[in-house]
């Protein structure tokens, strides 16, 4: 048996592609896990758990029906889709962690993440990072009309499009610095985490020892998943 994480599918309705490989994820591989964790951006956007796409109750179906079959779902927030609630969690029956948590698997202490907090290089990210994860913003957000969130939301998709095409690759990426203290401040040898989309498997030294920090791709023209047995971590990347 094997856990299995994932991240960074950005589901929309125009990416039907992927909505489709992903849902041939949860109906195949998924379905012989101890568990399944996704890693944030599970979707594109998310302005309320009370928005009647239809796709989001597709994969909430979806997930539930998984969830329904033994294999428990669990999901931390990413940049995209950190408005994601408990009736939503309740509906597609994922339970919802903390940004940063630590897993005891098969004698290895894991540390899981979305991933964004580590790109300190970009401090124009993390300072609109701080914003809109304020709760009053968000309650404030969130009692707009839904026509008024999805113009909202799609500015800052436009906005933020505009500010990383001006960004170098090494600005966007992860911090050095910042992975060996979240490692060492969590005292684990294993970090996994997503929202770069660069994936790879890197090792480092953290706690006075080798340790390992695997990256998880975007779900752009395949699936990329984290598979951790008793005897081995693994990038596995997958047509859809």
């Amino acid at each position: 048996m094997a856990t299995l994480f994932i991240a960074d599918l950005h589901l929309q309705t125009q990416e039907p592609a992927i909505t489709a490989g992903f849902l041939r994820f949860l109906h195949g591989e998924a379905r012989s896990a101890d568990a399944l964790y996704i890693l944030g951006d599970l979707f594109e956007a998310w302005i309320g758990d009370d928005d009647p796409n239809p796709l989001h109750r597709e994969i909430a179906r979806a997930i539930k029906s998984l969830t329904d079959s033994g294999v428990p779902c669990f999901f931390i927030h990413g940049n995209r889709d950190f408005l994601i609630g408990k009736r939503f969690a309740l509906e597609s029956g994922m339970q919802l962690l903390p940004e940063e948590k630590v897993l005891n698997l098969y004698g290895r202490r894991v540390l899981i993440m979305h991933g964004d907090t580590l790109c300190t290089d970009d401090p124009g990210y993390l300072a609109f990072r701080a914003k809109v994860h304020t709760p009053w913003i968000q309650k404030l957000f969130l009692a707009l009309p839904l026509f008024i969130r999805r113009r909202i939301a799609q500015r800052m998709r436009d906005d933020s499009k505009a500010a990383n095409s001006s960004k170098s690759m090494e600005i966007m990426d992860v911090n050095a610095r910042a992975v060996v203290e979240i490692m060492e401040k969590h005292q684990v040898q294993w970090l996994i985490h997503g929202h770069t989309h660069r994936p790879d498997i890197h090792t480092l030294t953290a706690n006075g020892e080798i340790a390992h920090r695997v990256v998880l791709g975007a779900w752009h023209t395949q699936g990329s998943m984290v598979k951790v047995s008793a005897d081995d971590v693994e990038l596995i990347p997958f047509p859809f």
